[in-house]
């Protein structure tokens, strides 16, 4: 399964590439026009925003269906642990939410009780037709239709579009201030973000998708699916090609009105788009870890069996480089510095990654998931040659 860890570990990178230049969301505080900075920004938007993210949802998915299945060929029924292993991660997403308010744990932590009952469905066909159901954006499709009829609720701007930087994060000094606006204005804003962007019904779809994978051994059999890989990895980037390139025209068959059915179609696209560019990086990835790349791409696994540790550390370290508690460099750090610093702090979680497993069993964080999803202490940690 290393070439599910190496994916992750990808992933990670993605997101953490992004987070960087986006200054862990003051960017948007201050967008950049110089147009070096600017270009630099949307390159890595393009690349890995949105994408990194649902490249994780997925692997979420096949994480569940790995745990699951792994307990029931042991005679055990997993289901009410898993419950608990998510609410345990929810806590901590919860409480990583105070430190920083563009927390993802707490989002995958609840919608992984949607999948939970979907385990039991073994018609993989009808698993993936639901997926894809959830892909295609049903609640904005509902809304756009609604729209189109002059429903006055389904004619409203999106919430979030009107969400604002608070100014606790740029030019206050107090810590417990910052805390205070991320449970007040962050915490909420970003359950809005998620539900009217579309992101909760991608993750489920994508989650679900990613348990199909682990269920038909995806990872853990490659060269079975060397030819699906291939035909995956054209049919995406074509699709990926056409989005990219002819969004604006897509958008405009939409009639033009003063409501939000346009707008929501263009949502929808660039989310059908960036999903056909998340799939183009999964299978392009996984086609060169395969192939003539695989020891060099296999560094990134240690990583990604660190995934939750790693994650936490990147904003533990970074926010109060950018927050004004810290050091404030929001105001002055440029892309292109905040892109490269990023790169290099990657490649150093990547050492420590490799180091770190030459002793210990787990990641210090994927240690206490562990140990609370069994209510015990007695998880292995450390390599028995280390003890």
């Amino acid at each position: 399964m290393e070439g599910l860890d190496a994916l992750r570990g990808f992933a990670l990178f993605g997101l953490f590439i992004v987070h960087m230049p986006e200054l862990f969301e003051l960017y948007w505080a201050h967008p950049v026009t110089e147009p070096t900075q600017l270009m630099w920004h949307d390159i890595i938007f393009t690349v890995f925003g949105g994408k990194a993210f649902a490249m994780l949802a997925l692997c979420f998915g096949v994480s569940f269906f790995i745990i699951m299945d792994r307990s029931a060929k042991r005679g055990q029924d997993f289901s009410l642990r898993f419950v608990w292993r998510l609410v345990v991660l929810g806590v901590i997403g919860l409480l990583h939410g105070l430190w920083y308010r563009g927390d993802i744990l707490e989002v995958l932590a609840l919608m992984g009780l949607f999948i939970i009952p979907f385990y039991r469905l073994k018609s993989n066909a009808l698993v993936l037709a639901i997926g894809a159901f959830f892909l295609l954006q049903p609640w904005m499709i509902f809304q756009m239709v609604n729209a189109l009829n002059g429903a006055e609720w389904a004619n409203k701007p999106m919430g979030f579009w009107s969400g604002t930087v608070p100014e606790a994060y740029l030019t206050g000094k107090s810590f417990i201030e910052t805390v205070r606006m991320n449970w007040v204005d962050g915490h909420p804003f970003k359950w809005l973000f998620m539900a009217e962007s579309g992101r909760l019904s991608q993750i489920l779809g994508l989650s679900l998708i990613g348990m199909v994978l682990g269920r038909i051994d995806f990872f853990g059999q490659p060269e079975k699916f060397a030819k699906t890989r291939i035909i995956s990895l054209i049919i995406a980037a074509a699709i990926a090609v056409v989005l990219f390139y002819q969004k604006d025209k897509l958008t405009g068959l939409m009639p033009e009105t003063e409501g939000m059915a346009r707008p929501l179609w263009g949502a929808m696209l660039s989310s059908w788009r960036d999903l056909a560019i998340m799939f183009t990086l999964m299978m392009g990835f996984l086609a060169l870890y395969y192939s003539f790349a695989g020891k060099l791409l296999n560094l990134l696994a240690p990583a990604g069996r660190m995934t939750l540790t790693l994650y936490l550390v990147q904003s533990i370290v970074f926010v109060p480089v950018f927050y004004s508690f810290g050091l404030g460099l929001h105001a002055t750090m440029t892309q292109t510095t905040a892109i490269l610093i990023g790169v290099g702090a990657f490649l150093v979680q990547v050492v420590l990654a490799h180091l770190w497993f030459k002793a210990f069993l787990y990641g210090p964080f994927e240690w206490l998931w562990r140990a609370a999803t069994y209510l015990t202490l007695k998880v292995p940690f450390l390599r028995k040659n280390s003890a």
